[in-house]
């Protein structure tokens, strides 16, 4: 622990503890022009740690759309804000908890989602649903199921304990998460406009509260000690950087904001999660152009012996900062003894812009909160990003790899329509979301299985469509095009539940940015989802970035994971989950460009290789076709075409409801029928409708200029693809709905 005032120039011993490079602390003494003391040091590693301060990234965010005709808040809030119509907005964002679930995965989980839902009710939106992408390695793995059952332990535990319903969710299994997982967390919360609450409006002489946990030791520094550097060798050491989480005492805490916020007692409430008091203290204080009195002692401690460091770089969970109206103290202090919260005055808003920090009657800590929220160095990566050595798409030989692998008898087509069901990459998510309580609250109207989740609004006939996707496969093998894909795939989901698409929040998790393939890796992710949003019409009103996924030097596959919301005028009028009825024409629509060098079925077989591409143009023709023929009541059912391809999309359709189909591939020059079958590829929606209605639909696809085939009928107890494969239902529903439990060794 550091003690006392540096010398005239930084340490490297110091710089290092603190998690600064030379370059940093040089720059953080010319700011402040004296040497700061080992707290101030502290402060300044936590706020200037990659976690907090984006330092690789920031540039390169400006560069997304963040505005649109129903946006009422883009980014650098809590969270980013919709406009739902008639005063409501839609508050939402996702997180990421990747480097504490690696090291606790039960707790890093669990308090994920605390964070995340504090990130929300700050702004005086209500939680309604939440959303996680998680990310692991082969399920065969021992500690990838260690990290899985700890992870899905706690998000869980603390969803439901809190009571909000988990309604979605993505699941990969990939070799290079084995060491470096992703849990990733969205929440999704209504608010009136009226009572929308920001960290940006304390004023001078207002009271500064905090109410909540106690301050403990747990998480000390996690920001800058745990969660901006690579895993490695000594990462159980850093266990103890990992939060603990109390879901109970997050209940109450929500209550009692929404209250605070209702009542309009409060100027401003900030969630205390990365660096603790000294982020929620600087930040508020930096965007609301003030300053901040804080008396360390008064802030309530788990242990007495812990000193000013411990206590202002504490991450200890279910803690707010509230900055109280004038003369509405009383009213404060009597909403936290009423939901029986420990609510202390710590200090005041100051019109001097200066953050001062005391103990024992003596200032230990002095800095104007500007420099510790917003003058971090921002560097661009694009001075030395480059891609990886060699090609970036297949050469000629590679790509002749797939084609000699597919080039297999077709009469085992069947028997891997069955494996590809029950691989990890496309077998029912059931043994993990049916642990989650995905229906408390009564607002669920689409949960787990569906396209979309979908959520009724109390009081209104409207509804809000949520839906989180991520395409690592293709990503890497080209980032942008992953990025886009992943865009595209979010909102292609909501849109095929009849949902108009209306933002996006996104979660970068990518590698090293300090070498130059991950530099390359962020600066094509972020251009691809800026160029999908700019194509798609979505602007992206909030988000999160997670550098540093590697372990010894081996970065994860770049990993954009996008969560999109949509609006529904009818919820009662959304497409059905079905799978239709009896003598309804199955078509697809879209692309039928497909390829197995990206897909669940070329991984299967070993094959992972480029080229891929996406059509923005057309993908976004495809979302206003769909939309359209919604609107003309003409769809019985859509559903994407993602991961396992055709053949999964149409067995899945088959499993809705446990209907056979009879359909034909479509012919498509230089595409086999293995590779039409299994091939996966942007852009293609199967589509389920009346007979009395294809030459609508047709005549709707033309209009919007969106290919489109007629593949079939539904009817009968099996899945017959002509002329490749004749399977019973009951053996789809076998392999789709056991194939994960028995990958994790689990019983069925």
């Amino acid at each position: 622990m550091l003690t006392g005032t540096e010398a005239a120039q930084p340490k490297l011993d110091i710089l290092s503890e603190v998690g600064l490079t030379a370059f940093e602390g040089a720059r953080v003494r010319e700011l402040v022009g004296r040497e700061p003391n080992a707290l101030e040091w502290a402060m300044f590693g936590a706020m200037w740690s990659e976690h907090c301060a984006y330092k690789h990234s920031k540039k390169l965010l400006r560069t997304l759309p963040t505005t649109g005709a129903r946006v009422a808040l883009g980014p650098g809030e809590n969270a980013g804000a919709v406009d739902l119509g008639d005063g409501l907005l839609c508050a939402f964002k996702v997180e990421s908890h990747n480097h504490p679930s690696a090291v606790e995965p039960y707790q890093g989980a669990a308090t994920g989602v605390g964070g995340i839902l504090r990130d929300v009710f700050a702004m005086g939106a209500r939680p309604v649903a939440v959303l996680n992408a998680l990310f692991f390695g082969p399920p065969s793995a021992p500690r990838a199921r260690r990290l899985l059952s700890g992870v899905v332990g706690g998000i869980s535990y603390y969803g439901n304990c809190v009571g909000i319903p988990d309604v979605g969710g993505h699941v990969s299994f990939e070799p290079c998460y084995l060491e470096n997982p992703l849990v990733n967390a969205m929440c999704v919360g209504l608010v009136h406009r009226d009572r929308l609450s920001r960290a940006n409006t304390a004023r001078p002489g207002s009271a500064v509260y905090l109410v909540g946990s106690d301050t403990g030791r747990d998480g000390i520094a996690g920001a800058s000690l745990l969660a901006s550097f690579e895993l490695g060798t000594g990462s159980d050491a850093k266990r103890p950087s990992v939060q603990v989480g109390n879901p109970f005492l997050e209940k109450l805490l929500m209550e009692a904001t929404l209250e605070l916020v209702e009542l309009d007692t409060v100027e401003a409430v900030q969630d205390l999660g990365a660096a603790g008091l000294t982020c929620a203290s600087s930040e508020v204080a930096a965007r609301s152009g003030v300053g901040m009195r804080i008396d360390v002692d008064n802030v309530p401690r788990r242990a007495k012996s812990m000193n000013p460091y411990e206590v202002m770089l504490s991450e200890s969970q279910e803690r707010m900062l509230v900055i109280a109206r004038p003369g509405r103290e009383g009213d404060v202090e009597r909403i936290f003894r009423h939901w029986e919260l420990q609510g202390v005055r710590i200090g005041e808003v100051t019109a001097e812009e200066v953050l001062t920090i005391s103990s024992a009657g003596e200032i230990i800590a002095s800095l104007p909160p500007s420099l510790l929220a917003d003058e971090a160095p921002e560097y661009d990566v694009t001075q030395w990003a480059a891609p990886p050595r060699g090609e970036v798409e297949a050469t000629p030989d590679q790509a002749g790899a797939a084609a000699t692998r597919t080039d297999q008898p077709l009469h085992k087509i069947g028997l891997e329509l069955l494996d590809l069901l029950a691989s990890p990459a496309v077998a029912s998510r059931a043994v993990i979301y049916r642990t989650y309580d995905q229906m408390v609250g009564t607002d669920t109207v689409l949960g787990p299985g569906a396209d979309a989740a979908l959520l009724r609004i109390k009081g209104r006939a409207d509804g809000v469509a949520v839906a989180i996707d991520a395409q690592p496969r293709v990503a890497a093998l080209d980032p942008f095009v992953g990025a886009a894909s992943a865009v595209a795939e979010a909102l292609r989901n909501v849109v095929c539940i009849g949902a108009t698409p209306l933002a996006i929040t996104d979660c970068l998790n990518l590698g090293n940015p300090e070498r130059p393939e991950g530099a390359w890796q962020l600066e094509r992710t972020i251009a691809g989802i800026s160029a999908a949003c700019i194509a798609l019409g979505v602007p992206v009103v909030s988000g999160n970035v997670s550098l540093y996924n590697a372990t010894r030097g081996a970065d994860i596959w770049p990993t954009a994971v996008i969560g999109a919301v949509g609006h529904l005028s009818e919820v009662t009028r959304h497409i059905p989950v079905t799978s239709g009825r009896p003598g309804d024409v199955v078509m697809l629509a879209g692309s039928a460009q497909v390829s197995v060098g990206a897909s669940a079925y070329g991984a299967s077989i070993g094959v992972h290789e480029g080229p891929v591409s996406i059509d923005l143009a057309l993908e976004a023709r495809l979302q206003r076709f769909i939309l359209a023929a919604h609107e003309a009541a003409a769809l019985r059912a859509a559903h994407d075409r993602a991961e396992g391809g055709l053949a999964v999309a149409l067995a899945e359709l088959t499993l809705r409801d446990r209907i056979g189909m009879k359909v034909t591939l479509p012919a498509v020059r230089g595409i086999d029928r293995r590779v039409a079958l299994f091939g996966e590829g942007p852009s293609g929606v199967v589509l389920v409708v009346g007979p009395s209605l294809e030459s609508q639909v047709r005549a709707l696809a033309a209009q919007h200029d969106v290919p489109v085939w007629t593949l079939g009928t539904i009817g009968g107890d099996l899945l017959e693809i002509a002329p490749v494969l004749g399977l019973p239902i009951a053996a789809l529903v076998d392999a789709h709905r056991s194939g994960l439990a028995r990958a994790l060794g689990r019983e069925v």
